[in-house]
This record gives C-alpha cells, sequence and structure tokens, in this order.
C-alpha cells in the first residue's frame, strides 16, 4: 500500500520517511505497535491519504437542527438571536438530547474527535437544562466539550460570575462570553479572567460578530497580556478585523500573537449574516484569515450554526467549513497548508496536544482515498478510520 501524507501534519517530516510529492510526502506506512511512525520509500502510485481525527472547534449543539419549526427567517445575527430565543419554550430534555445527538453524530460521522459545542446559559448563574443535557451526552462521548456563552455584561456582576464559574468547573466546562460593544465589556473581562485563573478553566469568546468598529478582540488580547493569564484563549469570528486599518490591524494582530490567542473563523454563519443589504450583498462576512496567520496568529476554523436561526444550512464538517474558507477568503494552494485549522492547530486551540500522524495510534487517524490535498478538503470522498485500512 502506497499512501500521502501531508507536511502540515507531521511534526517531523524531515525524519518521517517517504519522498516528497506535493505537500505531501508519498511512501509505504510503517506501523508498529499499533502506530504510524514513519513511511519507507513507495513501491508504486499513492491510492489514500492519511491525516489526524478532525477537531470541531466551534458549534451549537443546543441550537441546531432547530430551522424546521421556525419558519421562514433570514436576518442580521439581532434578528437572529431573537428567533432563537423564542425557540427556546420547545428545549425540552427530549428535544436538546436528540437534536444534540443528531449534530454530535453528524461530527463524528464526518471525521470529528474532539469537538467544542457552546451552550447559551441563560439569565441567571445557575446551569440551564440544556448544560445538563449536554453534559450527560460528554460524559458518554469522549471528545465532546462544553463551553457555557455567557453575556460579557452577565460576567460583570461578581456574583453571577462566581457562582457560573463554580457550576462550570463542576462539570469540566469552558468559561465563554460574547462580547460585542458592550457598555461593561472591561469589568465583564476582569470577572472572566480572574474566574478562568481560579478554576484553572479554559476561555473562549464570540467576539466583535459584526462589521465595524468594535474592539473587543484587542480588549480580550490586553486583558491576556495584561494578567499573564496562559491558558489557550479560542476567539471566534472577529469579523470586524475586517474594517480595520492597516495599522490597527497590525496592532491588534500582534497582541493577539504575543498572547497567544488562537482566532476562529466561522466562515458559513458569518457570510450568511454579516454584511446585509436589499439586494446581494458587497462585503464578505469573514476575519482575516491570512494576514493573521502572517502575523504568527494561530488560525483555526469552525462548524458554527447549523440548521438554526443563524444559518439555515450548514453541517457539522470541517471539512465543508474550510473549503468555504478557501473561496471566501482566497486561501491558495498549496491547500495541505491549511490543514492544521482543523486538526493540529484546531486541537491545541481546545486545550489538547496537537496529535501529529507521526507516531499517532492509528485509532486517532482517518484515511481518504484522494491523491491531492485539495480534494480532500472538497470533500468528495468520505473519511475512514486507518486501522480499517492500515491493518
Amino acid at each position: 500500500m502506497n499512501i500521502l501524507v501531508p507536511h502540515s501534519v507531521i511534526a517531523a517530516p524531515t525524519a518521517f520517511g517517504g519522498r516528497p510529492q506535493g505537500d505531501c510526502l508519498h511512501g509505504t506506512p510503517v506501523v508498529r505497535g499499533g502506530r504510524l511512525i514513519g513511511l519507507a520509500p513507495p513501491e508504486g502510485a499513492a491510492t489514500q491519504m492519511i491525516l489526524p481525527r478532525l477537531t470541531e472547534p466551534h458549534c451549537h449543539l443546543d441550537k441546531c437542527h432547530t430551522i424546521a419549526r421556525l419558519g421562514q427567517v433570514g436576518g442580521d445575527l439581532r434578528h437572529a438571536i431573537a428567533r432563537q430565543y423564542e425557540d427556546k419554550a420547545n428545549w425540552t430534555e427530549d428535544d436538546l438530547r436528540t437534536r444534540a445527538s443528531r449534530g454530535l453524530a453528524e461530527a463524528q460521522a464526518n471525521g470529528c474527535h474532539f469537538i467544542r459545542s457552546h451552550v447559551d446559559w441563560g439569565d441567571g448563574p445557575a446551569p440551564p437544562l440544556s448544560w445538563s443535557v449536554l453534559t450527560d451526552l460528554a460524559e458518554d462521548t469522549p471528545g465532546l466539550q462544553l463551553a457555557a456563552l455567557i453575556g460579557v455584561n452577565q460576567w460583570a456582576d461578581a456574583d453571577f460570575a462566581a457562582q457560573a464559574a463554580a457550576a462550570v468547573a463542576r462539570t469540566g466546562g469552558v468559561l465563554g462570553a460574547f462580547v460585542l460593544d458592550h457598555d461593561r465589556m472591561q469589568d465583564g473581562l476582569t470577572q472572566i479572567f480572574a474566574a478562568a485563573r481560579r478554576h484553572d478553566l479554559i476561555l473562549d469568546f464570540h467576539v466583535d460578530e459584526g462589521l465595524g468598529d468594535f474592539n473587543g478582540l484587542e480588549a480580550i488580547a490586553d486583558m491576556a497580556l495584561a494578567t499573564g493569564f496562559d491558558g489557550p484563549i479560542l476567539c471566534g469570528h472577529a469579523v470586524s478585523l475586517m474594517d480595520r486599518s492597516p495599522h490597527d490591524f497590525a496592532r491588534i494582530a500582534d497582541k493577539c500573537a504575543r498572547a497567544g490567542i488562537t482566532v476562529c473563523t466561522l466562515p458559513v454563519t458569518n457570510l450568511y449574516l454579516q454584511g446585509r443589504v436589499d439586494g446581494t450583498p458587497d462585503r464578505r462576512g469573514i476575519t482575516r484569515l491570512r494576514e493573521l496567520r502572517a502575523a504568527g496568529v494561530r488560525v483555526v476554523v469552525g462548524s458554527d450554526n447549523v440548521a438554526d436561526a443563524f444559518c439555515p444550512l450548514g453541517a457539522h464538517d470541517p471539512r465543508a467549513a474550510l473549503a468555504l474558507a478557501c473561496v471566501t477568503a482566497h486561501l491558495d494552494p498549496p491547500l495541505g497548508d491549511w490543514l492544521p485549522a482543523i486538526t493540529t492547530d484546531a486541537t491545541v486551540a481546545l486545550g489538547h496536544p496537537a496529535g501529529h500522524v507521526d507516531g499517532a495510534a492509528l485509532t486517532d487517524l482517518l484515511t481518504c482515498e484522494v491523491t491531492h490535498t485539495a480534494n480532500l478538503i472538497s470533500g468528495r470522498t468520505v473519511l475512514r478510520p486507518a486501522r480499517e485500512t492500515l491493518t
């Protein structure tokens, strides 16, 4: 058997063996003790590609698959928030479990192992029903991680922050906040960073989810640098970077790089909601992927909303999200260079080891019958567990 392995998912490509072929190494797999340790010289043409299992860094299993009962939806972010809030009257335990399980199964069928789902918290500090239901699912699903989605103004209340953070910590979750031009943003960021340090928790932000002059991302970077916070920080959306001047962007990107912040782009939902006008939009609701990466900021890609008020389409499929990012952000070949955005870099962003291919257990690897990374990202063929084809 001859395979291809993308350079970008190998920790030490020069020691892995094989022969260069485009943005991959080509060779015969060397497997010992159930692990892929390298490549022997190829003995013929490659027939498939190997990569790590995928990571979904940002989705909403509590909201997914509600579109059928929402009627005709379509609008900007605030309209979507209002419509989805109305639907919460239907969020019974059975409803939440059924929809979330469906979304989870979709992500797993599309090659995902690590998955972070945001969960709307509600108005009070006590966990909502959706948190309890998804926590139960997480106990039976290795790799599922939950992030509490709480308005940054709510975090500004010290009593609320203490109770909510303690509840998240008890269930092994992630502290999250929605940041969009809130009047108490600084107080909220102070409280959530302090809570993360106190409970040794990871941070995740929905930030600057709109075109315009928003400053949440820079405020988060400033707080991280001022406090010396060294845990993982994932910032989703950051759409407003499109409206920053080159000078402002360079300043913000430098702070993000120094703070170790990862930016998660969410092209499906952002393209659907942002830049809306009466006719066809002429703005791109996506952050500056190429410029961020050039500035040393880790960039990852997520699926975000699936079949809900925020996006009537979508899929729990990181390859599909990356493919759309390639089209809308003009990510040029070699496209294998962007695979870490849904594999190794995305895994690190969730607080796990990168999980490169070299030395990985076959149970942590996938195969796909393609011979070019563009075809891999396009999703033209299915992903299969490597243990089915390499043993």
